[in-house]
């Protein structure tokens, strides 16, 4: 959810060491193909607009990656990780239903300063290569389960204290509220107004405040 020109990136995979100078060239090129692709999507973003647009040679973007697809994943990693950085505070105090509203606020106004363009990061990648690329489907069912975590522990913590009764599947109510938060994203993108996110938003919490101590 966070905007693709974050200025970090996730950890490249293990592999053979590289020098500081290496790992700025290797976050730049997964940094630029992330904002092309953002953009313009996986399919018109080629390694020749990576190159120019990062200002790397050929030879540059095979020694970090052996193809599109190793990119790709790497721009997979790199997407849920900006995602959680921008939400990370909030849902590590994610204790209560007041927090659990915060949360959706700062999400909610994420898309309000983008002008509701875009979308999800996260939810465009799996858009478009979740029919056509089955390779890559366990990379994007990993990077929705790390966004999902935090929101289940959360309501973990919210069950644990008192706040939702013991019944309270935790699984099922924080895979409800990423999947509404993933619908509002879409209407939100399509309509260019995040009232499709907030009313998403705000069924979800009513949904998960019906568990409520």
């Amino acid at each position: 959810m966070t905007s693709p020109d974050a200025t970090t990136t996730a950890p490249a995979p293990s592999g053979p060491r590289i020098t500081a100078a290496g790992r700025r060239t290797r976050d730049r090129i997964v940094r630029t193909a992330a904002e092309l692709m953002f953009r313009k999507g996986v399919a018109g973003t080629s390694i020749p607009d990576v190159q120019q647009a990062a200002r790397v040679s050929a030879s540059q973007v095979y020694h970090y990656f052996g193809d599109k697809s190793d990119l790709v994943r790497a721009v997979i990693r790199y997407q849920v990780e900006q995602t959680l950085q921008g939400q990370q505070p909030l849902l590590d105090r994610l204790d209560s239903l007041d927090a659990l509203r915060a949360w959706g606020a700062v999400v909610i106004d994420v898309q309000e300063r983008r002008n509701c363009e875009g979308g999800c990061a996260i939810g465009s990648l799996a858009s478009e290569l979740v029919e056509s690329c089955e390779a890559m489907r366990a990379d994007l069912v990993a990077a929705f389960d790390r966004w999902e975590a935090p929101i289940r522990e959360g309501l973990r913590r919210m069950r644990e204290r008192g706040v939702l009764v013991p019944e309270a599947d935790v699984d099922r109510l924080a895979t409800a509220l990423l999947a509404a938060v993933q619908g509002g994203l879409l209407l939100s993108q399509v309509r260019r107004r995040t009232e499709p996110l907030r009313a998403a938003t705000d069924a979800a919490i009513g949904y998960i405040e019906t568990f409520a101590a």
